[in-house]
């Protein structure tokens, strides 16, 4: 028992966690956005589909920062399927959870309740192999066949070697004007957190309708397309770009250019439209 709460100790000292008011809800009503996925999925390594086998309350006074309204139990549960998680996980999985308390005060059974949780190693690798660390206050989600689906492919193209990088920033945007007055281009270069090149496109002709499109390479791809939406390139565009073309990213050749580019990137955040969420990230 004294080994128990010294993980339980270590493990929340770094990250409270609680449990998420849309895992009560039913499949054919799930609340989760992609981009709520998307999240999650991001910032773990690993993800594996569970059954609490137990759920065991640590006291108020060993779990002095648990949220309020709140039930902290130490969760031992058993690996169904690992989702994502280099080198494998053990039958048996521990973590530690803050539950809802209900109106009574009461907090959910969830006693062999099966979920999906998100998660990492803890710190240092304390308290054992089978012991990991949530990587949300709300990585712990109910599981249902079809949002295990929806995870697993949010994880494909996330460890797909082709896969669309974060965006850090806007680096450098510019127009320049067609040879037939109303034509033109515009070049929109982004910074990423893998230093992996991300380009946008927005091109008018003559006769032709204004359409842009994504290039990921040192090259624009001149067959490129836009991203179709609650895809991973859709997610780092529509979610992370800034709602305005910073200031600072413009070319400043003239003012009419750089109104011109300020106008095409706001063509490009309506084409992608919003990034719906249903927690914050």
């Amino acid at each position: 028992m004294r080994s128990l709460l010294m993980f339980v100790f270590a493990l929340v000292s770094t990250q409270i966690v609680v449990f998420p008011a849309f895992s009560q809800t039913m499949e054919d009503a799930d609340p989760l956005q992609y981009a709520d996925i998307a999240d999650l999925s991001a910032q773990a390594p690993i993800i594996i589909h569970i059954t609490v086998k137990e759920a065991i309350k640590v006291d108020s006074e060993r779990a002095p920062n648990a949220p309020p309204g709140t039930q902290r139990y130490y969760i031992i549960g058993a690996t169904n399927a690992l989702i994502r998680g280099q080198g494998g996980v053990g039958e048996t999985i521990r973590y530690v959870v803050d539950l809802p308390l209900d109106a009574r005060g009461r907090a959910p059974k969830i006693k062999k309740q099966a979920f999906i949780i998100f998660a990492r190693r803890p710190a240092g690798g304390g308290g054992g192999g089978d012991n990991v660390q949530l990587v949300a206050k709300d990585a712990q989600v109910e599981w249902t066949p079809s949002r295990e689906q929806r995870v697993r492919s949010v994880v494909r193209e996330l460890v797909d070697p082709n896969a669309a990088p974060a965006i850090s920033r806007i680096a450098s945007a510019f127009h320049v004007p067609g040879t037939v007055i109303g034509e033109g281009e515009t070049q929109i270069f982004m910074e990423t957190e893998d230093g992996s090149p991300i380009s946008i496109t927005v091109l008018k002709r003559q006769g032709q309708r204004k359409f842009w499109a994504v290039s990921l390479g040192e090259i624009v791809d001149e067959a490129a397309r836009a991203p179709v939406r609650n895809s991973l390139l859709w997610y780092r565009l529509a979610c992370f770009m800034p709602r305005q073309l910073p200031a600072k990213a413009l070319a400043g050749d003239t003012p009419a250019n750089d109104q011109q580019a300020r106008s095409d990137y706001q063509m490009v955040l309506n084409d992608l439209g919003s990034c719906p969420r249903s927690r914050q990230p």
